[in-house]
This record gives C-alpha cells, sequence and structure tokens, in this order.
C-alpha cells in the first residue's frame, strides 16, 4: 500500500498546474495541508522536472496571486523519495478569516474551502460572513476621539432596519465599533451621527478651471449614509442626455457614465483619510472631478489599485458600506472606471486620488446649442434670413470660436464646403468676423 494517500489535509499533484492557486487558497480557508508535487493520484513517486522553474512559480503565487499575502503561512521543502526528488508544500491554517486567489477577487470563483479531497467554492453567503471577520480594529479613526459627546444615530438605525438587521440598541454602537478602546465616541461614529461638524462639498464651476464658481452646496453635516443619498440624487439630476433618434430604438446618450461616477464617490467616501478632511466633487463644464485624501492605503500599489484588489483604509466603515448594499467586496469599482475612461483618469499622489471624468462631447455640443440659442436669437436677428447652417454655425462659434470648417463639418452634419458657404455669407451679413490668420485665429460674433 502507498504511503501517500490524499485527504482533506493532503494534495498529490504528479506535475505542477496553475490550479495550485486554488488548492493553496482551499487550505488556507481550512485547517492548513500540504500539497505534494511529484507523486500521482495513486501514490506512486514520479518526481519533478525543471525543479528550479516549478519553485520560481510556486514562490510567484505565494507572493503576489494571492490576497491577503500569506508568506508567513507556507513553506515549501525538496525531499528525496525512491530516487526522486518531490516539492512538498505546507500550508497552515491561515490567520485571516479569508483569502482569495487575487485574479477573481472576493467572489466564490476566487474563494475557496477545502472538503473532502477536493477544493469547493464558497458561497456568497459564506464569504460575506467570513469578509467581515476580516475586519481588525486598528484603524486610527476607530482610535480618534469625536469632536462631540452627545451623538445620536437615529438615521443610520433606520438604515439598518430597512436592510433587515434587527440591532439591540444595547449593542448596536459597541457592533458597529463606534466607541474606541476607552467608551467615548470616535470619528467613525461621528461620521456616522445624526449630527455632526464635518461637511461634505459639492462645487460647480463656471468654465474649465476653478476661477469663477457657479454653485456652492454643503451635503454634509449629517449621517454619512445620508450625505451620499444627497450626493447621488444630485449628480443624478446633473446627468444630463440627449437622444440620438438616428438609430432605432432610439439610444439616450448621457452627459457621463452615471455607474463610474458613482463608484468614484464610493471609493472616495470609504477609502478617504477622514483624519486629515472630506473628500471634495468639483464640477466644470466640461468634467467632474472626485478628489480623495491620503493616496493608495498602505503597502498597495498602482498594478493592484487597478486590478481591483480590496484593500480598504477604513475596514469598519467598508463594513457599514456593505451592509447596506452600497459596495461590493470584490473591487469591481476601479476596473469599472478604468474600462470606460481609461487609467488616466485616475491621478495618483502620496496624500490623494483625483479621479476625472471627462463629459460626452456631443451632449456638451447640444447643451451649448441650448444654453446660447435664445441670446443668439436676440442678439443676431436668427428669424430674419439666416439658414438653419448658419444658425447652427453661429451657435458653435459663440461655444469655442477656434472651431475649423471641418470640425463645423463635423458637429452641424453638413460638408465642409457647405460650412465654408455659410462662414462666407455671415461675414457678408456683418454677423461674424475672422480675427488673425486662417490656421491659428479665431471667429468672432459681433452682432
Amino acid at each position: 500500500m502507498s504511503k501517500y494517500i490524499e485527504s482533506e489535509t493532503l494534495e498529490l499533484k504528479e506535475k505542477y498546474s496553475d490550479t495550485i492557486t486554488k488548492e493553496i487558497v482551499s487550505f488556507l480557508n481550512s485547517s492548513g495541508g500540504t500539497i505534494i508535487i511529484g507523486v500521482k493520484d495513486n501514490g506512486i513517486v514520479v518526481g519533478v522536472e525543471k525543479i528550479d522553474e516549478v519553485l520560481r512559480k510556486i514562490s510567484d503565487i505565494i507572493t503576489s496571486q494571492i490576497e491577503p499575502n500569506p508568506q508567513d503561512e507556507i513553506s515549501s521543502e525538496l525531499k528525496f523519495d525512491d530516487g526522486k526528488t518531490i516539492i512538498v508544500i505546507n500550508i497552515n491554517k491561515g490567520q485571516n478569516h479569508i483569502y482569495c486567489n487575487k485574479k477573481y477577487g472576493f467572489s466564490s470563483s476566487g474563494c475557496t474551502i477545502r472538503i473532502g479531497t477536493t477544493c469547493k467554492e464558497m458561497t456568497p453567503e459564506q464569504i460575506k460572513i467570513r469578509y467581515e471577520k476580516r475586519f481588525i480594529d486598528t484603524e486610527y479613526m476607530l482610535k480618534k476621539r469625536a469632536n462631540s459627546s452627545a451623538l445620536s444615530f437615529k438615521e443610520l438605525k433606520i438604515y439598518y432596519s430597512e436592510k433587515g438587521y434587527h440591532l439591540d440598541d444595547q449593542s448596536f454602537e459597541t457592533n458597529l465599533n463606534l466607541k474606541n478602546e476607552h467608551g467615548e465616541y470616535n470619528l467613525l461614529a461621528e461620521l456616522l451621527s445624526d449630527n455632526n461638524n464635518i461637511p461634505f462639498i459639492f462645487v460647480k464651476f463656471k468654465g474649465t478651471n476653478k476661477a469663477s464658481i457657479s454653485q456652492r452646496s454643503d451635503y454634509g453635516y449629517s449621517c454619512l449614509l445620508t450625505t451620499y443619498d444627497k450626493i447621488k440624487n444630485r449628480l443624478q439630476a446633473e446627468n444630463v442626455s440627449i437622444s440620438d433618434t438616428t438609430v432605432r430604438p432610439r439610444k439616450d446618450i448621457f452627459l457621463f457614465n452615471y455607474d463610474c461616477v458613482n463608484e468614484a464617490v464610493l471609493n472616495a467616501l470609504v477609502h478617504n483619510d477622514w483624519t486629515i478632511t472630506e473628500p471634495q466633487i468639483s464640477m466644470f463644464e466640461d468634467r467632474i472631478e472626485i478628489l480623495s485624501h491620503g493616496g493608495l492605503p498602505s503597502g498597495m500599489t498602482k498594478k493592484q489599485f487597478f486590478d481591483g484588489i480590496s484593500k480598504p483604509r477604513n475596514t469598519t466603515l467598508m463594513r457599514i458600506f456593505l451592509n447596506m448594499g452600497l459596495t461590493e467586496h470584490t473591487g469591481h469599482g476601479i476596473p469599472t472606471i478604468v474600462n470606460t475612461y481609461g487609467e488616466e483618469a485616475f491621478e495618483i499622489e502620496d496624500n490623494y486620488i483625483r479621479c476625472t471624468i471627462h463629459f460626452d462631447k456631443h451632449v456638451l455640443d447640444e447643451i451649448v446649442i441650448k444654453n446660447v440659442g435664445l441670446n443668439v436669437g436676440l442678439n443676431v436677428g436668427l428669424n430674419v434670413g439666416l439658414t438653419k447652417t448658419e444658425k447652427k454655425v453661429i451657435q458653435f462659434l459663440i461655444g469655442s470660436s477656434n472651431l475649423t470648417s471641418v470640425e463645423l463639418a463635423e458637429k452641424v452634419g453638413v460638408t465642409k464646403r457647405t460650412i465654408e458657404r455659410a462662414l462666407k455669407s455671415l461675414q457678408e451679413k456683418n454677423i461674424i468676423e475672422r480675427i488673425g490668420s486662417k490656421r491659428d485665429g479665431n471667429w468672432i460674433v459681433i452682432k
């Protein structure tokens, strides 16, 4: 009888394969175990070829393909059996409550567990329970004392009640880590209280810089969940759309991708360093910027950030947003934004992260037409002998005076020759004037 028999704590592999990542994760999430490479399922020793290459691959898995990093839980060694070399990987039960294959994140595909001699995917509920147990009270915001000791949490309790949570009033504050080790309300409690001194500013600027403020709204001074609801409603109101009637069925084109902006706001709330100051949302004519403070969480690389590796700075706050169903632990938020707007949407510095979402050009053009249409009609007499093309040319030139005839043709939807005729006609009627050279000049609407 072979001395090697697969069991709940022993996995035999004839040769190396990529499934070893799944098997290591399964042992980490269970009671630990051993993987032997170079032994068939029936226990026959066949040995390992290209030992150095296999060891490098195993090392890469341990150091970069599993989250959280399990290096302290795993050791590997070479052994000799029947004159052949085998590789033995010893895996302890993980010190963390849950581990995953980074490629799939904290999903059922990424989180497996050892049952008998097989690896089984964990259910979403199992993942949720274990993931939340990862949260350890070491965050500074849990230790930092709140500015006020007279805090109430009626709104927070309503949110939890609406989600079906039945919380005991006596244990509510303890379960949500709202007090520090001295029994005082902490910064997290202040963020979630009904009334606080923490602002949250949404600023709308005229133009494309911060020279002139158009509108300033403050959605802070209340429970952070309520603040988020107000911000969400504001973003939905700002996200104007136009209808493309050239296709069937009709397609609505929005100023920005709401899902991406919403993810950027959620990330700013959860990952912001609240011990510095609150995040900021700035809206310009051509873009929206969401700024959070603190840079990347300690130990996170830019690659991990863009890959969607979940490593929240404020883990307890993250748990609350998870409970409310506002965010997920799969880390899909950043990849969602990158997929639509590219990595260039993010500016990552040591002390802040800025996400910039540029507006849809077609919608912006339509806004320009609607905003200037009335003034154009009053000032240049749209009803006194101008063609439809001439009217549109004036409207676009008011919005951007350096447009070329080619660009105008694309915007108006006519040929370059038609635009050139319209420009000549408007010049003859003394409605527009060319300032500067044909290449570097601008059009000026003079009436």
